[in-house]
C-alpha cells in the first residue's frame, strides 16, 4: 500500500468513526422515553431526505456505495461485474429498500408530517 493510499484509508477510517459517533447520538435521541410518534416520523423522515442538507443519509450512503461501484467497474479484472454488481445492488437496497421503508414507517405514525 503506497503512503498515498495509506493517508487515504485513514481519512477513510476517520470520517466512519465520526459517521459511527454521529449516528450513536441518533441512536441515543431515538431510546429516549418521551420521543413521541410524531417526532419518530420526523427522526426518520430526516434520515432519509433532509430538508436543509439535499439527500438525506440513506441517499448519501446509497451514492456512497455508487461511488465505490463506479471505481470498481473501472478497476475490475476482467470488467466482469463481480465487485461491481453487487455494490450498485447494495446502493439500490438502500435507497429503494430501506429508504422506503423509512418513509411507510414514518407515514404510519405521522400522515400529517407528509404535508410540513
Amino acid at each position: 500500500m503506497t503512503g498515498r493510499s495509506r493517508t487515504r484509508l485513514d481519512r477513510v477510517r476517520a470520517s466512519v468513526g465520526i459517521a459511527q459517533l454521529a449516528l450513536q447520538q441518533v441512536q441515543d435521541d431515538l431510546s429516549a422515553d418521551d420521543v413521541d410518534a410524531r417526532e419518530l416520523a420526523a427522526i426518520l423522515r430526516e434520515l432519509q431526505e433532509d430538508v436543509d442538507v439535499p439527500g438525506g443519509l440513506f441517499p448519501m450512503l446509497a451514492q456512497v456505495v455508487s461511488t465505490a461501484a463506479r471505481r470498481a467497474e473501472q478497476i475490475e479484472p476482467d470488467r466482469d461485474g463481480d465487485a461491481s454488481c453487487p455494490l450498485h445492488e447494495a446502493a439500490a437496497l438502500i435507497t429503494d429498500n430501506a429508504g422506503q421503508r423509512l418513509n411507510w414507517a414514518a407515514r404510519s405514525l405521522d400522515p400529517q408530517g407528509d404535508v410540513e
